[in-house]
């Protein structure tokens, strides 16, 4: 018998756009013969299933279920695919956890702090090999905190909403000139930023997840951006970055980069894929910590799709994983 599962998508910010594509792209990976798959929009507007007549039906918030033709359907997992709040900040999962429906990402907790790219150094600061760029958490738009950032950090300054993701209002900025409105264009997306001194080096984005032979790391993605640095744009334009998947690292910097990335997953209490961020500092080879993102994205050009193929795994028994992996939670 088929499970239900809901592809959760939408959202209440910016990055709505994105999960809607990823989860189209999901949903075309996703084994139809082993899964039926409910795509659930969740927005500010309404909670719905929209069928396959473009007729949308409510999502019953009391148990997260839907009626259609007077048959209640309810979920035995959720996939969530939903950037941004409420899907990667711990909202929907606090809920997934109240009605006891198991789910694909990270829990409550972790996705909370995560979702907080300063508090997410935080924590993983003291990992064995891991080095974190000197930053300040700005909690509000002023005089005073340029004339902190001035007098603590050295130019060039990568300036990002704090609990953001997809480099929307992220700049880099090299000159104190450029600062106030980097500043203004972040709090614009967040009540919070985060500053930090740029790392000279190149970028790698790695996907790392959990099936039940334990914690597994995909193939790294080196970064080259056409942009000064890998903003919205280089991001989801295609052709606007040139990725190389696997990356060029040596064996001994991957050996390092696999194990560090494995301490972050095993640190910050992940669950399902999540994606970390990294710079391998020019001259020293240092590993810089980025982020992590709990809910990467799926797009057709996204790095875990890439990563996957990389390893010559199938996109499909790769997304079955993790939904066999929440699955079995609740047994």
């Amino acid at each position: 018998m088929k499970s239900n599962i809901a592809l959760v998508t939408g959202g209440f910010t910016g990055e709505s756009v994105v999960s809607f594509k990823s989860a189209d792209f999901v949903e075309s990976q996703i084994d139809s013969n082993k899964y039926t798959i409910y795509k659930i929009v969740i927005l500010k507007e309404g909670w719905y299933f929209q069928d396959a007549d473009s007729v949308k039906h409510s999502v019953d918030k009391n148990d997260f279920s839907i009626l259609i033709n007077n048959k209640k359907i309810n979920f035995d997992a959720a996939f969530i695919m939903l950037h941004g709040s409420p899907g990667e900040d711990g909202k929907l999962q606090g809920y997934f956890d109240l009605l006891d429906i198991p789910y694909t990402s990270c829990d409550a907790l972790t996705s909370s702090l995560t979702m907080n790219k300063g508090y997410s150094k935080a924590i993983v600061n003291g990992i064995k090999d891991l080095y974190i760029a000197r930053s300040i958490q700005l909690f509000e738009n002023s005089v005073t905190a340029e004339k902190d950032l001035l007098a603590n950090l050295e130019f060039p300054l990568f300036i990002k909403p704090n609990n953001g993701g997809s480099s929307i209002g992220m700049s880099k900025v090299k000159t104190s000139f450029e600062l106030p409105s980097a500043l203004q264009k972040a709090f614009n997306e967040d009540n919070q930023v985060l500053v930090e001194e740029f790392v000279q080096g190149r970028e790698f984005s790695i996907g790392v997840y959990k099936n039940t032979k334990g914690i597994q790391v995909l193939p790294a993605t080196e970064v080259i951006p056409s942009n000064d640095f890998f903003d919205f744009e280089a991001k989801y334009t295609p052709g606007a970055t040139e990725e190389i998947t696997p990356g060029r690292m040596t064996d001994a910097e991957k050996s390092r980069v696999e194990q560090i990335v494995t301490d972050i997953y095993l640190k910050l209490n992940c669950k399902g894929m999540v994606r970390i961020d990294y710079f391998l500092q020019n001259q020293t080879s240092n590993f810089y910590f980025i982020e992590i993102n709990t809910i990467p994205g799926q797009t057709a050009q996204s790095f875990i799709p890439q990563q996957v193929r990389a390893a010559g795994m199938n996109i499909a028994e790769f997304y079955g994983d993790l939904i066999e992996m929440a699955l079995n939670t609740k047994k």
